[in-house]
Order: structure tokens, then sequence, then C-alpha cells
């Protein structure tokens, strides 16, 4: 497909299980690939900010100062600027910016989060003065990204780097479920052990408890 529409970065979302979804970015033809899975997604319509901009306007590309602290982080930035990037002149593009997509590294995660470039007074609703600073108003959506791994090609190939803090969803279910299950088998142990003291500890009979019969 990426061929046939003569294009040269893919993005591919892959849901599994209904509940846990995956980012792949990709070079085509030759690559290269990074597989995230994607966390605490947040939807425009769920968020319901008030920021906004127009269609097919150009976005300034914001970057943690920790993409250059790493080589993955560097390669991930290259990606990320290619991907998102758009260049002047082309198809269906305004030529002008009137957002910022940021992307911030928290925790080993990348944060993604959308603004609109605000250049009119709050109050008036006119021109800013020329010494004011515009300001930013989130449009949305927001998500995190977890990396996965990295691949020398196009959704395949060769690991370039592959995260050693990453945790599959199905490992994480698969604990909790362990977890509730150790709790209901203490439960039962402990209910078998009652039972056993009362059968080894029987209350002593009351020669009183017919009198009233």
């Amino acid at each position: 497909l990426a061929e046939i529409q003569n294009c040269n970065n893919v993005f591919y979302f892959e849901a599994r299980k209904h509940q846990d979804l995956y980012l792949w970015i990709a070079r085509a033809p030759s690559g290269p690939s990074v597989k995230f899975h994607v966390q605490n997604i947040h939807t425009m319509d769920e968020l319901k900010m008030t920021g906004n901009c127009l269609r097919g306007s150009r976005p300034v590309l914001s970057f943690d100062s920790n993409f250059d602290s790493e080589p993955h982080l560097q390669l991930l930035k290259e990606i990320f600027t290619q991907t998102f990037g758009v260049p002047k002149g082309a198809r269906k593009s305004k030529p002008f910016f009137d957002h910022v997509f940021t992307f911030s590294i928290v925790d080993g995660r990348i944060w993604f989060r959308n603004f609109q470039i605000v250049e009119k007074d709050a109050q008036t609703g006119g021109d800013m003065a020329k010494n004011a600073k515009p300001t930013l108003i989130e449009i949305g959506p927001r998500f995190v990204l977890n990396t996965i791994r990295i691949f020398e090609g196009s959704f395949g190939g060769p690991t370039l780097y592959e995260n050693p803090r990453y945790i599959s969803p199905n490992v994480v279910r698969a604990a909790v479920r362990s977890q509730k299950a150790t709790k209901y088998a203490s439960r039962v142990a402990d209910t078998q052990d009652r039972e056993a003291r009362v059968r080894a500890n029987p209350l002593p009979s009351d020669p009183l408890k017919d009198v009233f019969e």
C-alpha cells in the first residue's frame, strides 16, 4: 500500500484481544521500524479541550532534551521528525504553523501532547502586543508510547534496540490473576485451619441446656 500511494512513512495500529493497542512506525521500504505499546489514551472527545487548529496546517515538533542522551532515543527523534513533520509545499497541507506536537520522556516512556498556538489576546480577542509571547492551549489527544523494539528493516529484520524494562500486558494480567488466586488459596487454607481447630477443641457440653425444654 505504501508503494502504491508513493509513501515513505507508514503508521500501522495493531489491536490485540480487544484491549491492547500497538503502534508500528516504519520507513518504507528499507526501514527502520519501531514497535510501541500505546498506553493511557485520551481522545479529543473525552478531554473536551478548548484548543483547536485548522485542518491541513503544519505542526511544530518539540522534543525533550533527553532525546539527545542515548543513541536509540536519537534514532526515535529522527523517525518522529520524518513521520510527523510536514514539509513545506506538501500535498493538501497549509503553508503555516498553528499547533505544536510535544514529545517528552518520563519514566522511560514517550508522552505525546498536542497544543494550539494562540496569538490573540485572551481578554480582548484582538492581536497581541509585539513583545508578548504566544500561549499554548491543549487540543488533544493524549497518549503514551512505550518502546518495545527497534528493527533495522521495515516491519522486521535484525533488532537494533530492545527495551529491557518493557513488560508484556499478558504477563501483567497473568501476575494479577496469580495474585488473586494466591489470596483465594490463602482464604481457603485459613478456613480449613479454623475447621481443624474447632474439631480438635470441641466445646464442653452444658448440663443445663435442656432445663427449660
